[in-house]
């Protein structure tokens, strides 16, 4: 499914024609990312009989804390910052345990390169991008982007070959740059989209599938200014923070929120300099959050 809105999307088919769809409201809407089966119509336009079963889905929570799917199908997630706008606090987190929880790997962008964060600027998203050395120690892959000056996208390019991405991050990153010079044919792909639905290609509210030449898929989503987290368990909210892992299972309390609990192994990580600290208070702003 190249893209999906409403009761219809956009189906790639085998032999790389792109055709109109609609839903049937017995088998549910399927997402960008997913694969499906079509048929036939009474009306000879082609309906999804049914959605194949998915490897994982990329999904966002809502302020009344509904799950919406954004992707499914992913093998890697691209969580894309820039120096402006500055990511806002505890986002990267958010996205990191969204991806974790889907057991695959995240990788970070900082795009944007060319530009520097202003001198003076204190805020909590410019802790973010001098954070970025941290995220790499702790074996994150951290890909230096501008679409202007060096480095450009080399290093963005190599990643994207042969699997399933998806770029997300907040509202004027500078994802659709990114797209642009990663899809040479980006106006014959959205060209064709365009053709398909006969109405346009809903590139700002739609997240969409494109194709690489060489192999490999490009899911872009629309920009958010905040990336909401669903009701996680306690043990998942922890697991997500992978340096703590080696000191999980080690606390006095078996139910341990690594929190004001007396003994707990996670604190006293953080106290010898094994966690560090910023990372800790993330996880307690979360983990307020969620209770």
């Amino acid at each position: 499914m190249l893209v999906s809105y409403g009761g219809q999307g956009v189906v790639l088919l085998p032999d790389g024609e792109r055709k109109p769809c609609k839903f049937r409201r017995k088998i549910g809407r399927p997402f960008c990312g997913d694969q499906v089966l079509v048929g036939r119509a009474d009306d000879a336009s082609l309906v999804v009989n049914s959605i194949l079963p998915r490897k994982n889905k990329f999904v966002r929570a809502d302020e009344r804390q509904r799950l919406h799917i954004i992707a499914a199908n992913l093998d890697q997630v691209l969580i894309v910052v820039a120096a402006r706008p500055l990511p806002s606090r505890d986002l990267m987190e958010r996205y990191l345990l969204a991806v974790h929880s889907l057991g695959i790997e995240p990788l970070i962008v900082l795009n944007k390169t060319d530009l520097e964060v202003a001198a003076d600027e204190t805020a909590a998203g410019a802790k973010v991008l001098a954070h970025m050395p941290d995220y790499e120690a702790l074996g994150y892959t951290v890909i230096r982007t501008s679409c202007k000056t060096k480095p450009g996208i080399t290093g963005l390019q190599s990643v994207l070959k042969d699997r399933t991405s998806i770029l997300v991050g907040q509202s004027g990153v500078g994802k659709s740059s990114l797209i642009n010079q990663l899809l040479p044919d980006l106006h014959i792909q959205t060209g064709a989209l365009s053709t398909a639905t006969g109405k346009g290609t809903h590139t700002t509210t739609s997240t969409i599938l494109y194709q690489f030449t060489g192999g490999g898929h490009l899911i872009d989503s629309p920009g958010v200014w905040e990336y909401g987290i669903w009701k996680l368990d306690n043990n998942e909210l922890a697991a997500g923070f992978i340096e703590f892992n080696p000191w999980l299972g080690r606390c006095r309390f078996n139910n341990c929120v690594h929190a004001t609990e007396p003994d707990c192994a996670i604190k006293q990580a953080v106290t010898e300099g094994h966690i560090r600290d910023w990372r800790y208070q993330s996880y307690l702003r979360l983990l307020a959050q969620n209770s």
